[in-house]
C-alpha cells in the first residue's frame, strides 16, 4: 500500500477510534432515555476526528507547494468550527418545558447538549492522536453522566424523603 492509501487508512481508524469511544457516552445517554444517544454521540465524534485529519491533509497538500508563502494554518479556526457545529445539534436538544405541576419552567437537555460537545472533544483528541486523553475523558465522562446521576437519585428529596434506590425512575420504579 502506498504512503497516501496507507495515511487514509490510518485516519479511518482514527475515526473510527472516535466513533467508539463517543458510542461509549451515547450509550449512557441511551441507558438514560435521553435525546442524542448512541447514534449521534457516534458520529459528532467521529465527525471531529475527520474534520481534524482532513485540516491535516489539506495543510500537508498545499504547505509544500509554490504557493506555500500563501498558506496559513491556523489550527484554532477548525476547532471553532466543530464547536459550532456541534453547538447547533446541542441546542437543538435543550428545551423548556413550563407547568403547573412543575411550579414554573423546567430547562432539559443541557446535560446532553454538554456530553455532544464532550463527545467533539473526544473526537478531537483522537484526531489528534491523543488517545490515552481521549480514553480518560471518556471514563470521566461516563464517571459525571452515569456514576453522578445515580447520586443525584439517591440523594435527591422526594415525597418519601432521601434514599431512594439509586437505579429507580423518577417515579420510584425500579430501572
Amino acid at each position: 500500500m502506498d504512503i497516501i492509501g496507507s495515511a487514509q487508512v490510518v485516519m479511518l481508524g482514527e475515526v473510527a477510534l472516535a466513533m467508539l469511544l463517543g458510542g461509549l457516552v451515547g450509550w449512557e445517554r441511551e441507558a438514560a432515555r435521553k435525546p442524542a444517544g448512541l447514534r449521534t454521540q457516534m458520529l459528532v465524534a467521529g465527525a471531529a476526528a475527520l474534520f481534524v485529519g482532513l485540516a491535516d491533509v489539506l495543510l500537508a497538500r498545499y504547505y509544500g507547494h509554490t504557493h506555500s508563502e500563501m498558506v496559513r494554518s491556523d489550527p484554532i479556526r477548525v476547532l471553532e468550527a466543530i464547536v459550532t457545529g456541534v453547538s447547533f445539534l446541542g441546542a437543538g436538544t435543550i428545551f423548556r418545558i413550563s407547568s403547573a405541576a412543575n411550579e414554573g419552567e423546567q430547562v432539559k437537555g443541557l446535560t446532553t447538549a454538554a456530553s455532544l460537545l464532550m463527545s467533539a472533544g473526544i473526537g478531537v483528541a483522537v484526531g489528534l492522536t491523543q488517545f490515552m486523553l481521549a480514553i480518560g475523558i471518556v471514563v470521566l465522562n461516563l464517571v459525571v453522566l452515569y456514576g453522578l446521576r445515580r447520586l443525584e437519585r439517591y440523594f435527591s428529596p422526594r415525597e418519601h424523603g432521601c434514599g431512594t434506590r439509586p437505579d429507580a425512575d423518577d417515579e420510584g420504579r425500579p430501572q
